[in-house]
C-alpha cells in the first residue's frame, strides 16, 4: 500500500523505555551523571513496573527517558530483562493508526489503546510477528503514542 494512502503520520521519538533491575542504578547515569530531569513515576502491578519518567528537551521536542525496573523480578512482563525496553513513536492519529495497521498485517500486544504512564493514549506493537499478524517489531516492543496538539503543530 502506497504511503499516501496512510491516514497516519509518525511525528518523531516520544520515548524510550530502559529496564534494569534497579532504577537507583539507571538513575545514577541518566539523572545524576546526564542531568536529565525526573518529571514523575508510574507504578502499575499489571505492567510489573515501578517507573521513573524522565525528560530531555522541552515543549514539542521533549523527549521522556523512562528507567524501569520490575516490582517483581519474577513475574512478566519482565521490564528488566531487555535493557533497551521499548521505544515510543509520536503518531497524529492513534486510533487510524491502529485500525490501518491492524488491516495491514501489524501485530499489537494484548491491552489495545489505553492511558500510559505520561497520561497520553497509548498502545504497543508486539516484537514478534505472527501466523494471523506477519509483522511485528522483530524483537523491539514500540509504543504507539498519540501526540497532543501542540506536539502535532511542532512537528508536522
Amino acid at each position: 500500500m502506497a504511503a499516501s494512502t496512510r491516514p497516519f503520520k509518525v511525528l518523531g521519538i516520544q520515548q524510550v523505555a530502559i529496564g534494569g533491575p534497579s532504577k537507583a542504578r539507571l538513575r545514577t547515569l541518566w539523572v545524576d551523571k546526564l542531568g536529565l530531569e525526573v518529571t514523575g513515576n508510574f507504578v502499575s502491578e499489571r505492567e510489573n513496573v515501578d517507573e521513573d519518567i524522565c525528560a530531555m528537551g522541552r515543549d514539542a521536542f521533549r523527549v521522556e527517558v523512562d528507567l524501569m525496573q520490575p516490582l517483581d523480578p519474577d513475574k512478566k512482563p519482565a521490564v528488566h530483562t531487555t535493557p533497551l525496553n521499548h521505544i515510543g513513536l509520536w503518531i497524529d492519529d492513534l486510533p487510524k493508526a491502529v485500525e490501518w495497521l491492524s488491516a495491514n498485517g501489524v501485530r499489537f500486544a494484548p491491552g489495545g489503546i489505553r492511558k500510559g504512564a505520561a497520561g497520553h493514549d497509548i498502545c504497543f506493537v508486539h516484537p514478534k510477528a505472527s501466523d494471523d499478524f506477519p509483522v511485528g517489531g522483530e524483537g523491539v516492543l514500540i509504543e504507539l503514542v498519540q501526540a497532543p496538539p501542540e506536539v502535532i503543530a511542532a512537528l508536522s
